[in-house]
């Protein structure tokens, strides 16, 4: 990477040439934030915002984000002979084309048209405006009885070139992502064929159900989430329930997979029955070897079908993960663990604060007791989870600590070396670094 490619601004040089030293005013810089709005949620880029199942009904609508743009995700109605090609999932920002006024306040519903409230511009479900109060103006008499028209838009006003803004919108497995860019490659190939497989072997030919949400604020920079579940390093340390009780640890076999970009990734690792292991428990004072449980359902896993698959970088052999943690950059984290599923959305709230919201489900041809088994085995994660309520105070720690020594101050993601190739293991910060090398790319001048 060179000098020019390097630098971040005039405020601004990363100094070292690789990614694994990341400054502090990474974290923290507000003038950054907003080129990193610009260049990545609003760029080209293609972001997350909720599931097909959420909207099952045609009218049915549900708010989102991306960046700190509010956008609908709504069904629309679709003509009989278009239905093979077009799911009528639209994404359309909440901001009316007439004054600007974000008009839809309700979190999720059903509506029939969208119309603002200041003025009653209306739109369709579609985005395009369907009319609006007084556009030919008033029908009124002049002082000496003479027809008249007062007000009223402009002759060369055309409805077609007023509606609200609407989003490329890409639907895969049911999972619906959007972007405002017109020149984003494909979902597809913004993606990758190294991360599809992972995306495959949860979500293809299922039809999902929603099993509920939980949301929270956290005060760190968002691009801490990221690298919290790019961090295989952390989890057998940070965690008590993970190393005592085995679901991830240093020495379960595992994999790091990346995209050719390094943006996306997947942490890939096999539960085994924790319990002590000097070579991972000694002196972690996370791991509690007396620990036990007071309802042993909690820890309930039944193998399903589908977490064997053929194994992608060695055709021929099978791999049977019992957790898959997928990063899709810039907002979108996608969890099995175990028998516990959910999206994690990553909403930005300025340079130093972010809303992070867990939407958990199963499938539709789950059993009941699969179905509660899901469900208790969600209150591992959440704002108030188990294991997940360990990883925001850190990250408010981490957001503090970068915030008191000010930009002279970096990171040190060094562990298993300075470069961004994958690892068949845990004890490494590759994709983290990886995650870097791609972002100072976008922000470079």
């Amino acid at each position: 990477m060179t000098a020019e490619q390097t630098s971040l601004g005039n405020e601004h040089n990363w100094k070292d040439a690789t990614s694994s030293r990341v400054p502090f005013w990474a974290y923290t810089d507000a003038q950054l934030y907003q080129r990193e709005l610009d260049r990545i949620f609003y760029g080209d880029h293609w972001s997350y915002v909720g599931l097909e199942i959420e909207v099952p009904n045609i009218g049915d609508f549900k708010l989102s984000w991306i960046g700190e743009r509010q956008v609908i995700l709504v069904r629309d109605r679709v003509a009989p002979k278009d239905r093979a090609t077009d799911t009528g999932i639209r994404v359309v920002e909440n901001r009316c084309a007439h004054r600007g006024v974000r008009f839809c306040q309700q979190p999720h519903g059903n509506a029939r048209s969208f119309v603002c409230p200041y003025h009653q511009w209306t739109y369709k479900l579609n985005g395009d405006l369907a009319g609006l109060p007084f556009k030919d103006g008033v029908k009124a008499e002049q002082a000496d009885g003479t027809p008249c028209v007062n007000g009223g838009m402009p002759a060369d006003f055309d409805i077609k070139d007023h509606g609200l803004t609407k989003l490329r919108v890409a639907v895969l497995h049911g999972l619906v992502f959007a972007t405002f860019s017109d020149s984003a490659q494909s979902l597809d190939d913004y993606l990758g064929p190294q991360v599809m497989p992972w995306l495959d072997r949860i979500f293809k030919g299922r039809t999902l159900t929603l099993l509920g949400y939980n949301r929270q604020r956290i005060p760190g920079n968002w691009k801490l989430m990221m690298e919290n579940i790019k961090d295989p390093y952390h989890p057998g340390l940070l965690h008590t329930w993970f190393v005592t009780f085995g679901l991830w640890r240093a020495d379960q076999k595992s994999r790091m997979v990346m995209d050719e970009q390094g943006r996306h990734a997947v942490m890939i690792s096999r539960r085994n029955e924790g319990g002590q292991n000097a070579a991972v428990t000694q002196g972690v004072t996370s791991f509690k070897a007396n620990m036990a449980l007071h309802d042993d359902r909690l820890l309930d896993v039944v193998a399903e079908p589908w977490w064997t698959i053929d194994d992608p970088s060695n055709p021929g052999s099978h791999i049977t993960p019992t957790v898959t943690m997928i990063t899709l950059f810039p907002s979108l984290i996608i969890q099995q663990q175990v028998n516990s599923l959910s999206t994690r959305h990553i909403v930005p709230r300025g340079e130093g604060e972010f809303d992070f919201v867990w939407t958990h489900f199963g499938f539709a041809d789950d059993t009941p007791e699969m179905t509660r088994r899901r469900l208790r085995q969600a209150n591992l994660f959440g704002p108030a989870g188990f294991v997940s309520a360990d990883d925001g105070e850190v990250i408010e720690l981490s957001q503090q600590g970068f915030a008191q020594w000010g930009d002279g101050g970096s990171t040190l993601c060094e562990l298993g070396g300075t470069g961004t190739e994958a690892t068949e293991h845990m004890v490494t910060e590759t994709l983290i670094r990886s995650m870097y090398a791609y972002w100072r790319k976008v922000m470079a001048p």
